[in-house]
């Protein structure tokens, strides 16, 4: 692996768990030192993270860590219910049932016990993802869908620690690959909805700081009133 690729992947990882914080400086000669490469892979590695909007440019000699408040996430989840939902109802038409049907039972036995639970939930969205992607069949959709994922995984860390929620996530999740399985296009798009719904609800309220059992919407089958 190249040195650039090494010094982005240690980078996109500390941003991603919080270990490098928003506002964080990112100096070129302590971060080269730290991360065991020269400054011009450094400088790639800063280069490629300012590409995804992970770091910003102060000046030429200061890079920090972005920010990311309410409105980023509203945006951030504008754009993510355009894509996921359309994803959702894509795959409901081309994926393999069984695949999904087997995703939908590993949901439905999925256990949030203890830090190693979450983490085996974390992973489970991850494949889930990634057999989503695999089944759109849309190259230019899964490019921008990656890039969203790049952000959303700072984003997680906001409802990590809200059992109500990820309990509901897991149920929400199950029903979205059921739908797919069934190849029922309308209620996997609308159960993606209600999730991502759901899903930002309760991350703005994290960050007021208000109750964190987020409300939910009252799910209609698709075409009733």
């Amino acid at each position: 692996m190249r040195a650039s690729d090494r010094a982005y992947l240690s980078l996109l990882e500390e941003i991603q768990s919080g270990a490098l914080a928003p506002g964080t400086v990112l100096a070129e000669v302590e971060q080269a030192a730290r991360l065991g490469v020269s400054r011009t892979p450094l400088r790639e590695a800063l280069g490629r993270l300012a590409a995804d909007g992970l770091v910003v440019q102060q000046s030429p000699r200061i890079t920090v860590v972005s920010d990311i408040d309410a409105s980023d996430i509203r945006e951030l989840f504008e754009v993510r219910r355009a894509l996921e939902e359309s994803a959702a109802r894509l795959a409901a038409g081309r994926a393999d049932a069984a695949t999904f049907a087997a995703l939908a039972g590993e949901f439905e036995r999925a256990n949030l016990s203890g830090a190693e639970g979450l983490d085996a939930y974390y992973a489970l969205i991850a494949r889930f993802d990634a057999q989503l992607d695999a089944s759109v069949h849309n190259d230019y959709l899964t490019a921008a869908l990656r890039t969203i994922r790049t952000h959303l995984v700072r984003v997680r860390r906001l409802a990590r620690d809200n059992p109500d929620r990820l309990a509901a996530s897991v149920a929400e999740h199950r029903l979205i690959a059921s739908a797919i399985a069934a190849h029922d296009a309308d209620l996997a798009a609308h159960a993606t909805h209600v999730h991502l719904h759901n899903a930002l609800t309760s991350i703005l309220a994290s960050l007021d700081g208000a109750p964190t059992q987020a409300h939910t919407e009252r799910h209609v089958e698709p075409g009733a009133a």
